[in-house]
């Protein structure tokens, strides 16, 4: 399977996890995050649909990155709440929320018919340009940050509303599991990580990556 393949089915899972009633039910509860309503958390979650096609659309400008590269210039994996990226990710998250659960989830649904579409056409090594950075990455690495939100996101929307999150496609966990890894290595060293997978008396207390 490419990464647009993988993409896609994982989309159509977390926008069918969105419309399940425990979200609408639960809309303005406290989620599973600090400081983010489930109704913003489902709309953050469906941003990683609706947000593409405009970013296929949108002009290159900016150099383009790597992956590596694109995670180390992206301020938001600091883990500070109160950062300026945080705040501003909320802030729209919280903005979406107001339309309602039948919005966002309509939304979402009309951007996975229109990515099914489309994706298919493109070249997964074409540059586009970041909505959120001066910067670009191709078509496949882009789609990588997105799986890695979709993956993340749907397990926190699940935790959010009492449910089991929906079986993930195995190379969408794959690939957002090997991501993390790779960015709690360069946060954390090797033998940290190594030693939290297979050494739970020498674990360090934490090797969260973001």
């Amino acid at each position: 399977m490419t990464v647009i393949d993988v993409y896609l089915e994982t989309a159509a899972s977390a926008c069918a996890f969105l419309g399940l009633p425990a979200v609408a039910e639960r809309w303005d509860d406290p989620s599973a995050l600090a400081r983010l309503r489930t109704g913003p958390l489902a709309a953050h979650l469906a941003s990683q649909l609706v947000q593409v096609p405009p970013v296929l659309d949108a002009p290159v400008t900016g150099d383009r990155v790597s992956l590596s590269e694109h995670f180390a210039r992206s301020t938001w994996t600091d883990g500070d709440l109160d950062s300026e990226v945080n705040t501003y990710i909320r802030r729209i998250s919280e903005d979406a929320a107001t339309a309602g659960h039948a919005a966002v989830t309509d939304a979402a649904g009309a951007a996975l018919a229109q990515l099914r579409h489309r994706l298919p056409a493109e070249e997964p090594d074409r540059a586009v340009q970041l909505p959120f950075g001066p910067w670009s990455l191709t078509l496949a690495d882009y789609l990588t940050t997105r799986l890695l939100e979709l993956t993340v996101h749907v397990d926190d929307l699940a935790a959010s509303v009492g449910a089991e999150p929906p079986a993930m496609p195995p190379a969408a966990l794959d690939t957002t599991i090997g991501v993390l890894c790779r960015l709690a290595v360069e946060r954390h060293g090797a033998p940290a990580v190594l030693r939290a997978l297979s050494r739970a008396e020498r674990a360090p207390r934490t090797i969260a990556a973001l």
